[in-house]
């Protein structure tokens, strides 16, 4: 399912930037009648960002848009590092591999657009879902056959998980087999 050069490039990693706009959502907004942005998430997303945070992963969202709503989700979630209304995402990104000691190689990155392109190129390991714009599709590592807001953040957790040797086991956990 997964090749094993982009398994061995999982293999190692210890936290993962993520976008929201296009990645955990399908990238359309929708305005309320008060001009308030509303956005669908989809729980199989939800569910891998906490299976990472339980093998030591930790999530960074990176957004260049802001919404109460969005980071309720985040946080309901259990991702303590958002960052919101973003215009230079690398900048947030580098503070962040410092306050975690952390090297470009023990990261993931997903990313759709070229706000994005500067953290993937970075990153050890990148993905974007299938419907990214071109030029982040020629350099990622990973192309999920997920579209953002169907499922590609959940395909790249799993992704990850099987890097761990932590899918099965969580696999089992959930069919209540010991």
């Amino acid at each position: 399912m997964y090749s094993p050069e982009n398994l061995l490039k999982a293999l190692d990693i210890r936290l993962m930037f993520l976008d929201i706009d296009g990645v955990f959502t399908d990238g359309r907004l929708i305005f309320s009648e008060t001009h308030e942005s509303l956005k669908q998430f989809n729980v199989l997303d939800g569910q891998g960002i906490k299976w990472l945070q339980m093998i030591g992963i930790t999530p960074v969202v990176i957004s260049g848009r802001s919404g109460l709503h969005v980071e309720k989700r985040l946080k309901d979630l259990g991702v303590e590092h958002i960052h919101m209304g973003v215009d230079k995402k690398i900048v947030i990104a580098e503070n962040v591999l410092k306050h975690f000691n952390i090297n470009w190689h023990q990261v993931a990155s997903m990313g759709d657009d070229w706000p994005d392109l500067q953290i993937i190129i970075k990153s050890g390991f990148s993905c974007a879902p299938i419907n990214a714009h071109k030029e982040v599709l020629t350099r990622v590592n990973y192309i999920s056959p997920k579209r953002g807001g169907d499922g590609a953040v959940r395909d790249v957790c799993d992704l990850l998980l099987t890097a761990k040797g932590k899918y099965n086991e969580f696999l089992d956990a959930a069919l209540g087999i010991e």
